[in-house]
């Protein structure tokens, strides 16, 4: 549970009583967040006390594997209606403003489930939804056959993005990252080139990071007319001269999660993704695993909680 200020506790809480439209689902993996470590850092977004958790997969009470699209839309509005349910004024998520998935059970909408393949590991289950967000991301850069991609940041959410354009007709695709066994796996993902900063000039740049200093750099080293896109959230500054956009027709697109049909794409992918860089713990160490990343810890890329 996130308890306080950079604080999460092992606790026990009351048992889920699902409504009427929702379905018990027992956990069995729940991927630790990047967006997590940083909103119990600096409270705000995630109000304590919270069960966090919103990477997840489980059974229901009657066996079926499924995995938990967290993001809970009106379904009405203007935007739900275009398509765009993931940014709806009124969405709610699972594991942010509801109970998540760092817990033995959860109680969630019938309508937020998607059945898992009956081969599929679940591992790869916890990281069907960080893919989704690599899937949404490519589709928003619209990049033609042969593009020049860059990444920044080699965390879960920029390995999904390189695993997303390895699936693509790339020309090239550079990461950039601090860590040099982050460097290593990304390579081995499918980077073409890997360094601790990116160089040179590209179609599309996924910032997977989020500082004032990436956000520079992923328009600075944009051809013109080339696309950033960012999903990394460590800073809100933009950190770049705008006039910039102007005169080269450089774009800055924010991506936030996914569309239903994105979700479904990234239950067919990750099947066959490489993901060594993830790493499964008991739910009874969560708290040990989450404060030790959330200070600065960079193994594993990303941790699976298994209750």
């Amino acid at each position: 549970m996130f308890t306080g200020p950079a604080t999460v506790e092992m606790d026990d809480v009351a048992e889920p009583e699902p409504a009427e439209d929702e379905v018990l689902v027992h956990v069995r993996s729940a991927g630790i967040c990047g967006s997590e470590l940083h909103g119990v850092r600096t409270p705000g977004f995630r109000i304590p006390p919270l069960v966090m958790g919103h990477e997840f997969a489980g059974v229901t009470d009657d066996g079926t594997s499924v995995t938990v699209n967290p993001i809970l839309s009106c379904g009405t509005c203007d935007l739900c209606r275009g398509g765009l349910r993931q940014v709806c004024r009124d969405r709610r998520i699972i594991g942010v403003h509801l109970p998540g998935g760092f817990a033995e059970r959860v109680a969630v909408p019938r309508s937020a489930l998607h059945k898992l393949p009956d081969d599929m590991s679940w591992e790869a289950a916890a990281v069907i939804e960080p893919a989704a967000n690599a899937v949404h991301a490519w589709r928003l850069a619209d990049v033609a056959p042969g593009a020049r991609v860059g990444v920044i940041g080699a965390g879960a959410i920029g390995l999904v993005c390189v695993l997303a354009a390895a699936g693509e007709e790339t020309a090239s695709i550079a990461v950039a990252d601090r860590s040099p066994e982050r460097r290593r796996i990304a390579a081995k993902l499918g980077a073409t080139t890997v360094a601790g900063e990116l160089t040179g000039e590209f179609d599309v740049v996924f910032d997977a990071v989020g500082s004032s200093d990436t956000h520079e750099q992923s328009v600075r080293l944009l051809r013109p007319g080339g696309v950033a896109i960012w999903l990394g959230l460590a800073g809100a500054e933009a950190g770049f001269d705008a006039t910039v956009l102007v005169r080269t027709e450089k774009r800055v697109l924010g991506s936030f999660a996914y569309t239903n049909a994105e979700f479904e794409r990234a239950v067919d992918l990750v099947g066959g993704w490489g993901l060594g860089w993830t790493a499964s713990y008991p739910l009874e160490s969560g708290a040990e695993i989450f404060t030790d990343l959330m200070r600065g810890g960079s193994h594993p890329v990303k941790a699976i909680l298994r209750p």
